[in-house]
């Protein structure tokens, strides 16, 4: 039996919960000042006071002396593109000179430029870099991630996209929750008139083969003007609900389309992006228990406004906040910079976003019940701080204040 015994932390961040937390409830991190935490086998037994758990102190237990340090749940970044093959700097370059994204895209950039990129490399190229950026995200705290397809579109490649998120789950520490995106784009065999076509050949042709290999857990689809319309995304997602897959959105990223408001409507997990959800949508996914998944990261890249992170907090909301890493509009996998920029420019509190990337992020991923937070019978991830608050995330500007990582109850990263 492994045992670890985590003592004296400055503060041991519980984030406790076994559900999304809501409104108000996202500022209560449920914080034990001098806390320890006791894990067998990489699960938790025991949280307390420090004295409270000194008996654990024996010679078969590892201990890993906290003190000085803030130690919280391992982070979810629940939102996020991994596994994409080339890159698109001439891209970000045309947006300096001010071209658009919606016009870089109808010129043929965008998506489009990542699918043949990902479609010309081979498994084993996108699987090495795959684990690179996995190693740079483990950097930051974050234990599970989020990983879309999408950038095949066709059905061979966006199998090895899938393939490859199932098989990093063997070859690294970080869990990876697997979502097939394939209503990502439109191919350009289905443009002009053919979207419901390419919609019929996803639910008819792909999903029960995704299903039958267990190779994603989610199925997503990106709703926004000259991509999908609200009638498809009702349309997949209901299917996709049908045949037991759990359900996200790309949500009025671009204009306000109702993407927000069909995600209450379907009942997925989350919706994310959210820069211009109605008022209306943003009431509905509070009450329909929809999270509401921000992206401040690429709202700063594209220099958009931002989503009202405020407003969907106030109104009940469970919020949640991701990178969306990616190689066009997002290539960054700083989850701290996701959590500063959350905090300046959408208003929202530091202890809103700890939750918003524990107990929040798992639930968004619908692991809420086993990671998320420091709680007896979850998995034993954590995130020790080098610093002795939770306050020094956003205050330490760009950068990780992470100093040490463990994962089921074994180091994993160390500074």
């Amino acid at each position: 039996m492994k045992k670890l015994l985590i003592k004296n932390a400055s503060e041991l961040v519980t984030c406790s919960g076994f559900t999304a937390k809501k409104g108000k409830e996202m500022m209560d991190l449920h914080i034990i000042e001098n806390g320890a935490v006791y894990c067998e086998d990489g699960i938790i037994k025991e949280v307390g006071k420090t004295n409270d758990l000194l008996k654990y102190e024996t010679t078969d237990c590892e201990i890993f002396d906290a003190k000085g340090k803030a130690v919280l749940p391992g982070f979810v970044d629940s939102h996020t593109h991994l596994t994409f093959g080339g890159y698109r700097a001439d891209e970000f370059n045309w947006r300096l000179r001010g071209d658009s994204y919606m016009s870089i895209m109808e010129r043929g950039g965008g998506i489009i430029n990542s699918v043949t990129s990902t479609h010309e490399a081979s498994e084993e190229e996108l699987t090495e870099i795959a684990l690179k950026r996995l190693k740079s995200m483990l950097s930051y705290g974050v234990t599970t991630v989020e990983a879309k397809s999408g950038y095949g579109l066709d059905f061979d490649t966006e199998m090895k996209q899938l393939h490859i998120n199932k098989k990093l789950n063997d070859l690294q520490p970080i869990d990876i929750v697997s979502t097939y995106l394939g209503a990502h784009s439109v191919p350009a065999q289905y443009k002009n008139g053919g979207e419901d076509k390419y919609i019929d050949y996803i639910i008819e042709k792909v999903m029960p083969v995704v299903k039958e290999e267990k190779l994603a857990d989610f199925v997503d689809i990106f709703v926004e003007k000259n991509v999908f319309s609200v009638e498809h995304g009702r349309k997949l997602l209901n299917k996709a609900k049908e045949m037991g897959f759990k359900t996200k959105i790309h949500a009025d990223e671009m204009v306000s389309l109702g993407g927000s408001e069909l995600a209450a409507e379907v009942g997925c997990t989350s919706a994310d992006h959210l820069l211009h959800a109605s008022d209306k949508g943003i009431s509905d996914m509070a009450k329909a228990g929809v999270i509401a998944t921000v992206l401040p990261c690429t709202a700063f890249n594209l220099k958009e406004d931002y989503a009202r992170g405020r407003k969907m907090i106030d109104e009940g909301c469970a919020l949640a906040i991701a990178t969306d890493f990616n190689p066009g509009s997002c290539f960054c996998e700083n989850l701290a910079l996701a959590f500063l920029l959350a905090c300046l420019y959408m208003d929202i509190r530091v202890e809103e976003a700890v939750t918003a990337i524990t107990i929040n992020g798992a639930a968004a991923v619908g692991r809420e019940k086993t990671i998320g937070s420091i709680d007896i019978g979850k998995q034993a991830d954590f995130a020790v701080l080098e610093f002795p608050s939770y306050k020094y995330i956003p205050y330490h500007i760009g950068t990780s204040s992470v100093e040490t990582v463990i994962k089921k109850g074994k180091i994993v990263f160390n500074r």
